[in-house]
């Protein structure tokens, strides 16, 4: 796919929001989340971050935090089924 901000996604968490609050937004309010560490391809974008990176999963819809360079991070959810089994099938259950 390339560009996030070509995605239809949804913001969950504003920019600037750190990556610990990430995480435990995620561990907090999705049943279903994985691990990955950082460098981990989404989108075919790379995650940046601090370990654990937690991505959750609702339905088809994967909720992840995305860092922009020189503006911050934030949570987002975006709807896509193939990208959502690789996650199932490439991420870690645990920390």
């Amino acid at each position: 796919m390339g560009c996030i901000e070509n995605l239809p996604y949804e913001m969950i968490l504003p920019l600037g929001a750190s990556f610990k609050e990430c995480r435990e937004y995620v561990e907090k309010n999705y049943s279903e989340f994985w691990y990955v560490d950082p460098g981990y391809r989404i989108f075919d974008e790379y995650l940046i971050g601090l370990p654990p990176i937690a991505l959750g999963i609702d339905g088809n819809r994967i909720i992840f935090p995305y860092t922009k360079p020189c503006h911050g991070t934030y949570l987002l959810a975006v709807e896509d089924a193939d990208e959502t089994t690789r996650v199932r099938k490439t991420a870690r259950k645990k920390k």
